[in-house]
């Protein structure tokens, strides 16, 4: 009986397999695509419930690109393009507004005062280089040791104005210790700036020693390029000779207070002048070198040598070793 029953159950078994047999392949009938109907809004889609994984997007390599056309693209012409619209238009310049210029030429008089408002604009450009200023220089003060003997020199200078217009003195000499004053001359130089760094000088030069000729002068002093120095004249005297100066220095610095002075000097006559010991041409030369230690700005103690030279006649030279002090005020 037992076994009746389970034969009966695995006939059963084996009948709902065979129903679950997959069914003779179909032949696909053509869709056509031109009955169906595409306008449906296709955000109405629910792809949420899609299954992206099993979508086949090919490999972009198989992409057979030789057979696109990518011709030349110059042979397009750009010329009956429309380009108009890409010009800007001028901007139009509105008028200044409602009473622009209708007030005061200075808004600050309205307020402060005519009167104080124009000291205070005066005081701002004398701040600024209008002032006059009161200045004195004495830039070689030395003694001159030589096999001839020592001797003493002074070269000083000062001015009064401002930075356009000033008032010069200027005086330089030279003398034996227990000698005669050989050399002396005193200078008085309206200057008229011409230039940012260049003045035009003129005025009267008076010799205080020998035949102590008056000169008229003429010259510019300022700073040349590589701030070099330059102090130039021209002087007509009253017994009608012609002669002319010129000076060049420069400042190296060593350290900031450690400085070396370059120095030339040359004096050209157009004449002979034997009473004075001048040659004609070039009638005498110094070249030398000072090192100055600046112990304050105003005041500078100097060491140094110089060569000199007269040309008048046999030409004569002398070797001075110097030593002086720079100060100004």
């Amino acid at each position: 009986m037992n076994l009746t029953l389970a034969l009966l159950l695995a006939l059963q078994q084996h009948q709902g397999h065979a129903a679950h047999a997959q069914p003779e392949p179909v032949e696909e009938e053509a869709v056509d695509h031109s009955e169906m109907d595409h306008g449906e809004d296709h955000q109405q889609m629910d792809h949420g419930q899609m299954n992206h994984d099993q979508m086949i997007h090919g490999d972009p390599e198989e992409v057979d690109h030789s057979t696109m056309d990518h011709g030349d693209h110059q042979e397009m012409d750009h010329s009956q393009m429309d380009h108009s619209a890409h010009q800007q238009h001028d901007i139009p310049i509105a008028p200044p507004p409602h009473g622009a210029g209708s007030g005061p030429a200075r808004a600050a008089d309205e307020i402060w005062g005519a009167e104080a408002m124009a000291k205070s604009r005066a005081d701002l450009k004398e701040q600024h280089g209008g002032q006059e200023i009161l200045w004195f220089q004495a830039d070689r003060a030395e003694i001159r040791i030589a096999n001839e003997g020592e001797a003493y020199l002074w070269d000083v200078q000062g001015y009064y104005g401002g930075d356009i217009d000033k008032f010069w003195v200027e005086s330089e000499g030279e003398g034996e210790f227990g000698g005669e004053l050989e050399d002396a001359s005193i200078e008085g130089l309206w200057a008229h700036a011409i230039g940012p760094f260049w003045d035009l000088q003129t005025g009267i030069r008076q010799d205080l020693t020998g035949e102590r000729r008056t000169y008229a002068t003429i010259g510019v002093q300022g700073l040349a390029p590589y701030l070099f120095e330059i102090d130039a004249a021209a002087y007509l005297s009253n017994e009608g000779d012609l002669t002319a100066e010129i000076e060049a220095e420069v400042d190296q610095l060593i350290t900031n207070r450690l400085i070396l002075q370059p120095r030339a000097e040359i004096v050209l006559a157009a004449q002979d002048v034997p009473e004075l010991g001048i040659a004609a041409g070039l009638a005498k030369a110094e070249i030398g070198v000072r090192l100055r230690y600046e112990i304050a700005r105003e005041f500078a103690p100097y060491v140094g040598i110089e060569q000199e030279w007269a040309f008048l006649g046999d030409t004569q030279s002398r070797t001075n070793f110097v030593a002086g002090v720079k100060f100004w005020f």
